[in-house]
């Protein structure tokens, strides 16, 4: 049997607080500081636990922080994520459509500390959406897909490009377009379509502008007022977040163009009337700017990602 080469990808440690602060203002605010440095603990022995399963399988394997990336990760036949789902997002962007993905859940929220603590403050943690393990399965799911009895899902991406140059990197969960400063005012036009059949232009003032793929349906796109997709769906869906005063070039009723979904063969195209903007992609880390007249095309034509997702999510 060929060994296969494994890239576990981790989440970092500093996102934890590194030492107890010198002043407490509160009992509570000390609560809350013990709360996150369980979770740093917790992590760490997910990580250890998940090498400790490795080291007893026939895999090599590699051992990076996720922001230690910054090539495209070529030379293996897994990654493996140990985080939640935004370590499996950070470590898509450096995937193509060849290599699959695992993720492990290594702090799941747990119901009963979600009860006992919400006096207090919020004990949620990642929902590991896209992650098919937690350290109490990572075996027996590892040696499924060790074995060719677990299969990848192909998830759509999206493709973006400004003033037509493609970006290299894809969006996985959802693409914002908004003005850097969230008390100001976004100008856009959007349609959407085929080339040879767009739809009608909207004219938009908005708080900005959200698109996701499936995946990312469940996320900030359904928190805004959209609503979930089926995860194999090669769909994009988009919404104008708090849309002042649309104006439709059409009889349609503005409201049912505030909201809808792009066909997979079809594509967005929006074009931007503020001096500054910003293209937000998958969340807060990857940005490029935008101004005054620029085009940014949104499509589900960019390569997909093999996930081994969560056995309940395909049954839905």
């Amino acid at each position: 049997m060929v060994r296969k080469r494994l890239l576990l990808l981790l989440k970092p440690f500093d996102v934890y607080p590194s030492h107890e602060p010198s002043v407490i203002s509160s009992s509570n605010s000390l609560k809350v500081f013990r709360y996150l440095n369980d979770r740093m603990l917790v992590h760490k022995n997910a990580i250890n636990f998940c090498q400790n399963i490795l080291k007893r399988k026939p895999v090599d394997w590699k051992v990076v922080f996720r922001n230690d990336v910054s090539q495209a990760i070529s030379d293996v036949d897994l990654v493996i994520t140990v985080g939640g789902d935004g370590t499996l997002l950070q470590a898509s962007h450096f995937m193509d459509d060849r290599i699959p993905v695992l993720g492990v859940n290594s702090d799941p929220t747990r119901p009963e500390e979600l009860e006992q603590l919400n006096e207090e403050f919020d004990a949620t943690r990642s929902t590991g959406y896209l992650c098919a393990s937690t350290a109490n399965n990572f075996e027996q799911i590892l040696d499924e897909i060790l074995e060719n009895h677990y299969e990848p899902s192909e998830l759509a991406r999206m493709a973006i490009s400004i003033n037509s140059k493609l970006i290299p990197t894809s969006a996985l969960n959802d693409v914002l377009l908004a003005h850097p400063c969230p008390a100001t005012v976004s100008r856009f036009s959007f349609r959407s379509g085929r080339n040879e059949k767009p739809s009608s232009l909207v004219h938009c003032r908005s708080s900005g502008f959200r698109v996701s793929t499936a995946a990312g349906s469940t996320a900030a796109m359904m928190s805004a007022g959209g609503s979930a997709m089926p995860i194999l769906s090669n769909d994009l869906q988009y919404i104008v977040r708090e849309p002042i005063s649309p104006v439709v070039l059409s009889p349609v009723v503005p409201s049912r163009l505030m909201h809808g979904q792009v066909k997979f063969d079809e594509r967005l195209e929006v074009t931007w009337f503020c001096r500054e903007g910003l293209v937000y992609i998958d969340g807060s880390h990857l940005v490029h700017p935008i101004g005054h007249g620029d085009v940014i095309k949104l499509s589900s034509m960019a390569p997909r990602l093999k996930v081994y997702l969560p056995r309940h999510l395909l049954s839905q």
